[in-house]
């Protein structure tokens, strides 16, 4: 008992183990071309061993997109730029997904990739249109 309160945890949440302030959706954007080049290079080839590490491969990368996707929604974009930018719940919901089973980590046409990379590419142009207003 005087042990938990002369140690009492405090819950924070950050994308690292401090929370530091560096966002940037080129986390996101680099891990995209990861996911879009490995589905090029997948049509490119018949060897089904070279396939299946491009899947294990787009899939690993993919999680990440969505990872740096979540960081930036839940904890670089505030309420103000909800406001501002109304689709931006939509897009990021509709980028994950893209990320997810339902788009480029769920297949390996490049197109879905492009899908991927076409909505990060927005959410980068709202990010630096907040970041410039800040």
């Amino acid at each position: 008992m005087l042990f938990s309160r002369v140690f009492s945890a405090v819950e924070a949440t950050a994308h690292c183990d401090l929370p530091c302030g560096v966002y940037d959706p080129a986390q996101a954007r680099i891990e995209a071309e990861s996911v879009k080049a490995i589905q090029e290079k997948y049509q490119g080839s018949e060897d089904e061993v070279f396939r299946q590490r491009c899947v294990l491969i787009k899939e690993q990368r993919s999680d990440l997109v969505k990872h740096h996707l979540w960081v930036l929604w839940t904890d670089y974009f505030k309420p103000p730029h909800f406001e501002k930018y109304p689709q931006l719940h939509e897009l990021f919901n509709k980028a994950t997904k893209q990320a997810g089973a339902s788009g480029g980590k769920g297949s390996m046409d490049p197109a879905e990739g492009q899908k991927l990379l076409d909505y990060i590419a927005e959410i980068d142009r709202i990010f630096w249109e907040t970041k410039s207003a800040a």
